[in-house]
């Protein structure tokens, strides 16, 4: 078991990483940096400019926003000047109303909000907001993470600036983690200090069941559970993943007010991470610690992996969420460390390379993927097989292996990244 102060730390990574979010997060984490500009500003702005990072700007392009019905960033950037609450952080517009909606949509009508590319920066998770109104101007930058409020003026007046003590890239003496590290930690610390994970179970299956009750997205997660897909695909534990992770993933990129649990910034990212081992558990009759400890597995492998990969990348979030998932599911199948490891490799041997093209409804289809492949790594890794060392980027060591991974996501594919923006803001006919 690993020493009360490394447990201790742990635990306040995972707490900090796993959070409640309503809505995609990019465009929330716009929304909640434009409600702290508000906020300082002291009343509603007359002009909003906002500044992107390129990945915020992919990411928050063709999604659809809580409780609005609309896609986008105008009206979520409206929404927080409006209704947003900065103490909600991703939930930062969950008041949103029927009246407070159509005062956003005369906002966005009105012209007065003006978005753009920021230039000169290296930061992937980058978001500036400035609000003026009466001579009187506000501004707020988020760096780093998703709520890493990093600098606030007022009237030329600094109110907060950490932009060059290093806190912009979310580091908060977070402790160094390994895949030996991450499964001890679950498989030992007392259940008692971590049963907390079990939030995670309770908010994303309930988004998958609320899910059902609308058509969101395109509708993944209920046209597996159909009759003519039980056809293919069976009545069976693997549908049944599919459809619970999938629905829940629809309504969120269908913008429904339902909130989840995500996982280092990203609501599919903590769906994908959840809902696969849950109900793993739930059909192979697992206990109830079992759970507990495969979810804490799941979630902090996921953790760990992005720690070196970045909150935003040119891979797909649901490739690492999917990972941990198959971590998850492996130990719920009466898998060692050696398998777990054997299942981290067999993922990054298949879906290394899937393209991040922004947060929209078919989201739920590289969720699909990605929860397929995992539960076929967790299959493999049981049988005790796996992909070798001399079988493409895999390596002997497991936690190098991850590092091919996240080199390849964090440094080759920059140029991939820089490709898909400009495809998706040149698109004709759209």
């Amino acid at each position: 078991m690993l020493d009360k102060n490394t447990r201790q730390s742990i635990i306040a990574l995972i707490q900090r990483e796993v959070v409640p979010a309503v809505g995609c997060t990019e465009p929330i984490a716009v929304a909640l940096c434009t409600a702290r500009a508000t906020e300082t500003l002291g009343q509603r702005p007359e002009k909003i400019t906002v500044m992107l990072s390129a990945n915020i700007l992919k990411n928050a392009m063709g999604v659809g926003i809580p409780g609005t019905g609309m896609i986008g960033l105008p009206i979520a950037i409206a929404l927080g000047a409006i209704v947003g609450r900065s103490e909600y952080e991703l939930e930062v517009i969950k008041d949103v109303t029927p009246e407070t909606l159509e005062e956003g949509k005369a906002y966005v009508d009105e012209k007065r909000i003006d978005i753009r590319l920021k230039a000169g920066i290296t930061e992937k998770l980058y978001i500036d907001v400035v609000c003026e109104a009466a001579g009187h101007k506000a501004e707020a930058v988020i760096s780093g993470s998703h709520t890493n409020f990093v600098y606030i003026s007022r009237d030329g007046e600094t109110l907060l600036d950490v932009k060059n003590t290093g806190c912009e890239d979310g580091d908060n003496g977070d402790p160094e983690l390994c895949m030996r590290t991450v499964y001890d930690f679950a498989t030992t610390t007392p259940v008692d200090e971590i049963a907390f994970i079990l939030k995670t179970r309770q908010y994303n299956l309930k988004a998958a069941e609320e899910s059902v009750k609308g058509n969101f997205g395109h509708c993944l997660g209920k046209t597996i559970d159909r009759p003519l897909s039980h056809g293919i695909f069976g009545n069976s534990i693997f549908s049944h993943i599919l459809s619970k992770t999938a629905s829940a993933c629809d309504a969120r990129m269908g913008g429904a007010m339902i909130p989840v649990m995500s996982n280092s910034g990203s609501g599919n990212q903590g769906i994908c991470a959840t809902n696969p081992v849950a109900v793993y558990a739930m059909e192979n009759e697992n206990t109830e610690e079992e759970l507990i400890r495969a979810l804490t597995l799941s979630h902090l492998t996921a953790i760990y992996i992005k720690q070196s990969l970045g909150k935003l990348s040119a891979v797909c979030g649901c490739v690492v969420a999917s990972i941990g998932s198959s971590c998850g599911i492996t130990y719920l199948m009466g898998g060692d460390y050696n398998r777990v490891c054997n299942s981290v490799k067999n993922m990054i041997a298949n879906l290394t390379g899937m393209i991040c093209d922004g947060a929209k409804p078919s989201c739920s289809l590289k969720i699909a993927s990605g929860v397929s492949t995992a539960l076929l790594s967790s299959l493999l890794a049981i049988e005790g097989r796996c992909v070798t060392a001399v079988e493409g980027i895999i390596d002997n060591d497991v936690d190098r292996s991850i590092r091919n991974l996240t080199r390849i996501g964090s440094e080759t594919m920059n140029q991939t990244d820089e490709m898909v923006l400009d495809i998706m803001t040149h698109k004709q006919n759209c």
